[in-house]
């Protein structure tokens, strides 16, 4: 399962009964906690075991394990750009940016499925929570570059490739340390951070 693509947003559809909504958030709950445990191998049939709901449940809701997939990314996408939104509360821009960094990195550390998303070759369709997040990131970094405290010469762009080496670190089974992504993001850190001696990025 390696290119999938985000659902419609919810106020495109037609709004679901309160016992449909229920069920549908069960099935959210349970594949959240079956795709962190086992990634993209995770089965629908483990879904609807741990919602305590039938499978034909689950394929009313998502009709392929591809659809389920994404709608879980998108929900965390969701819920990572809600969080950075109040970083822009801090008046300290570095400090903004690092903690929105380190949230963004636990977020894959604890989610096999979204660590598997950032490695695979993804098409992920314009969403409201996608473009949250290119935004607030892009408001921070250039707060962090305007106060000094970040390199010039980094771009938002080069956000989602680092998240993705974070996300392969979480992955990885054996490392000389437990929790290597966390060395892995602090190491990342320190490169976009200002300094006089900045080895200058190629264009």
């Amino acid at each position: 399962m390696a290119r999938i693509s985000v659902p419609p947003e919810p106020s495109a559809e037609k709004p679901l009964r309160a016992d449909a909504r229920r069920n549908r958030e069960r099935v959210m709950k349970a594949a959240r906690a079956a795709f962190a445990e086992h990634g993209s191998d995770a089965q629908m049939d483990d879904v609807a075991r741990r919602a305590k709901v039938g499978v034909g449940t689950v394929y009313r809701h998502f009709p392929t394990k591809e659809a389920l997939y994404a709608a879980l990314i998108e929900d965390t996408f969701a819920g990572v750009a809600a969080r950075s939104r109040a970083a822009l509360e801090n008046e300290d821009a570095w400090q903004a940016f690092t903690e929105m960094m380190w949230d963004a990195g636990r977020s894959l550390a604890g989610d096999r499925a979204l660590a598997e998303a950032m490695q695979a070759d993804i098409v992920v369709q314009p969403s409201a929570a996608v473009h949250e997040l290119q935004e607030v990131f892009g408001t921070v970094c250039e707060r962090a570059k305007a106060a000094g405290s970040m390199r010039a010469d980094a771009v938002v762009d080069d956000i989602p490739m680092l998240m993705c080496g974070i996300g392969a670190a979480a992955l990885r089974k054996r490392h000389v340390c437990e929790n290597a992504w966390r060395r892995h993001l602090a190491i990342v850190l320190d490169g976009l951070r200002a300094r006089p001696d900045c080895t200058a990025l190629p264009e």
